[in-house]
Order: structure tokens, then C-alpha cells, then sequence
């Protein structure tokens, strides 16, 4: 799950992260209002939305002056914001961040994530801050520090110590390394103790009045630890999300909308991502990743197919399913008791293989829907059948 940055400072700032003086706001007359309040003769206003790259796309503004800031907040609230994470349809502008302006004299970059290969969580670091770490690694990825932490012990503070020196902070203030170092400790603590699945600082600035400021700020939380934090749940903004995806969260399926043709519902992450390949390998496209989850039944079957039918792109729906603890004669009664309550309109590929697959076929070829419900033998056969019926 994903939340605004002035949401993610608030957090931050719980651990003792410094980060700018500032509010949100939802209007015009709001954003002024916290311009006054801050007394900052320089103020930055930013775009609140899901997406890196605000500022290339127009979505952020340092100002001067009350007149300034009122323009700025009046151009960048309600526009269709447009980044590189968006993608072309943009994202609309519901609010705003005011912050105050900042004495900046060095950019850096730091983040926290989980490094699977290594099961452990890395601190990455780079001095080229206020860039995208994509570029920074792919054409000077000796810029990238990496700290890694055993995670029965934590980060130690030798260990946040190293990644200040080899930032060079010393070169620049050696009075900010002890504060450094403290920044690196509690962004740590922040990703420990709240589930995050990323933490991302950037810039983490070093200011001329000798401060260690985080000036952006990213967080995501891991879905499965959410429970523990009903507080972070409420920070949820389904305004941002694929209002697909929304619904389907609500329904307890694992649904990610894509740009394809062939609808995909498939049980298992695994065996989902599998499909999707090998519907590429012949040349079609899924439109969505869709996991019904271990227990598929009659009930979330109906609900994944009134999921997958909302989308206007989609032409043909394979259902692959390997019939485990789940009966593969169940998930047929379902699909078909779906099929005639959705009353679908476009062809359904059912590779069902497991336990009881020879009754599933059975009650397939029964139903007399054997026109709409195409029965495949093996993957290859239904990937190659759905994307022949998509086309």
C-alpha cells in the first residue's frame, strides 16, 4: 500500500526524521493560508499524488512571495499531472504539500528495502541525490552504497556511520555525520517497525544552517503486515489507485489490471505469472494478473469474472487452474453456475488439471456451453486457443 509523501513524513517524523516545516492543503485559499503560517519567504509546492517525477512533470514549484505561491498552488491543484510512473493518462491533483523553502548544499539519496536474494534488508546510498536511482545505477552504479543488515541484529550504528563517511558528508560538514548517522538509525527503525516494504528519502539534503533534512519522502507497506497497523490502513487513498484493483482488494483477490486482451484467472501467484508467459510466448497479451487465491470457489470465481468483464479491452478469459487442495469439479461447477450468472459474452479457454480434472471435464461438456467454454489440453493448448479466440 502505498501513501502520500506529507503522510510519510508525519510517520518519519514519529522516529525522528527532521523534515521540512509544512501542511497539506486542499484548496487554493488553504495553500496560502499555510504559506503565512510558515513565515517562510521561500516556499515549495508540491502535487500529492502516487507517483515519482512530479516535479518533470509540473507537479512542484518553489515560490517566492504570497503572489507566487497562490499562482503556483492555483496551476498545479486540479491539473492532470502527467509522470513517468502515471503513464500517459496522468493522475489528477486533489492536493497539495506547502513547505517550507530550504538552504540546500547537498543532494543525497538513501532508501531502505528488502534484499530477497541476501533475506535481508539493504540501505541504499548515493551521493547523486534528486536523480532517478534507475539512471544513477545503470551509468554509475560505483555511486551506489550499499549497507546490509542481518536482520537478528539490526543496523548497527558502525554500520550507518560507514554509509555517512562514504557519503563524504565529512567533506562537506563533518559536524553532520552524528546527525547523519542518527537520520540512517531511524530510518530504519521507521521501515522495521511500521512493515514497509520500501522506504525511499530523496533528496535527503544537507542544508547551509548545518541540518540533515529529509526533503522528499516515499513509503509503501507490506499488504500481508497490515493488519498490524489499522492507523496506516486509514491512510489509504483508493482515489490513486485503478478503481479495478480497489475493487478487487475489497473482494480479496490478488488483481493487477494490465494493457492486454486475455483476461487471466488463474490460482497461485506463481502459476499466474507462468500463464501471462506463456500467453506472451504466443504472441497474445494478458490483461491482467489475477490470483483467486488457493480456495477458489463458486463465489470469488463469479466475482473474478465480473472483475475481469469490466475491463473493455478484454476479448477472451483463460482460466488455468491446477487443482491441488482445491477439487478442479468444484471450480468447474463454479465457473459454470459464473458463466450463466455474468452471463459472459466473450470466449472462456478452462485448462483444469489436478484433482478430480476428469469429472471437472465431465461437467464442462455437459453444461451445454461447450460453444463459449473451450476445454484445453495443457497450457500450451490454452494459451494458444485464447489467444486464437482474442484475435
Amino acid at each position: 500500500m502505498k501513501i502520500h509523501e506529507y503522510q510519510a513524513k508525519q510517520i518519519l517524523a514519529k522516529y525522528g526524521v527532521p523534515v521540512p516545516r509544512g501542511s497539506v492543503a486542499y484548496s487554493v485559499d488553504e495553500a496560502t493560508q499555510v504559506a503565512d503560517d510558515l513565515a517562510s519567504e521561500i516556499c515549495v509546492v508540491k502535487a500529492q499524488i502516487h507517483a515519482g517525477g512530479r516535479g518533470k512533470g509540473g507537479g512542484v514549484k518553489v515560490s517566492k512571495g504570497k503572489t507566487a505561491i497562490r499562482e503556483s498552488a492555483e496551476t498545479i491543484l486540479g491539473m492532470q499531472l502527467v509522470t513517468h510512473q502515471t503513464g500517459p493518462q496522468g493522475q489528477k491533483v486533489k492536493q497539495l504539500l506547502v513547505e517550507e523553502g530550504m538552504d540546500i548544499r547537498k543532494e543525497l539519496y538513501c532508501s531502505v528495502l528488502v534484499d530477497r536474494g541476501r533475506q535481508c534488508v539493504v540501505l541504499l546510498a548515493s551521493t547523486e541525490g534528486g536523480m532517478d536511482i534507475e539512471e544513477v545505477a545503470e551509468k554509475t552504479p560505483e555511486k551506489i552504497l550499499k549497507i546490509f543488515v542481518d536482520p537478528g541484529i539490526g543496523l548497527r550504528p558502525y554500520q550507518a556511520s560507514e554509509l555517512a563517511f562514504g557519503l563524504k558528508i565529512d567533506e562537506i560538514n563533518p559536524k553532520l555525520i552524528r546527525p547523519a548517522v542518527a537520520v540512517f538509525m531511524s530510518l530504519y527503525e521507521t521501515f522495521m517497525q511500521e512493515d514497509c516494504s520500501l522506504l525511499e528519502i530523496n533528496p535527503l539534503v544537507l542544508t547551509g544552517d548545518g541540518r540533515v533534512i529529509a526533503l522528499d519522502a516515499k513509503l509503501s507497506f507490506d499488504d500481508n503486515a497490515m493488519y498490524r497497523h489499522k492507523d496506516n490502513l486509514a491512510l489509504r487513498d483508493k482515489d490513486e489507485e485503478d478503481p479495478l484493483e480497489v475493487e478487487a482488494s475489497e473482494a480479496d483477490l490478488n488483481y493487477i489490471k494490465l494493457d492486454g486482451s486475455i483476461g487471466c484467472m488463474v490460482n497461485g501467484a506463481g502459476l499466474a505469472m507462468g500463464t501471462m508467459d506463456i500467453i506472451k510466448s504466443y504472441g497474445g497479451d494478458p490483461a491482467n494478473f489475477l490470483d483467486v487465491g488457493g480456495a477458489a470457489n463458486q463465489e470469488n470465481v463469479e466475482k473474478a469474472f465480473r472483475l475481469i468483464t469490466k475491463d473493455p479491452n478484454v476479448k477472451c478469459i483463460l482460466i488455468n487452474i491446477f487443482g491441488g487442495i482445491v477439487r478442479c469439479d468444484m471450480v468447474a461447477a463454479g465457473v459454470i453456475a459464473a458463466f450463466k450468472n455474468v452471463n459472459l459474452q466473450i470466449p472462456v479457454v478452462v485448462r483444469l488439471e489436478g484433482t478430480n480434472s476428469e469429472e471437472a471435464h465431465q461437467l464442462v461438456n455437459e453444461s451445454g456451453l461447450t460453444d463459449s467454454l473451450l476445454m484445453a489440453d495443457g497450457i500450451r493448448d490454452a494459451a494458444e486457443k485464447a489467444v486464437a479466440a482474442a484475435s
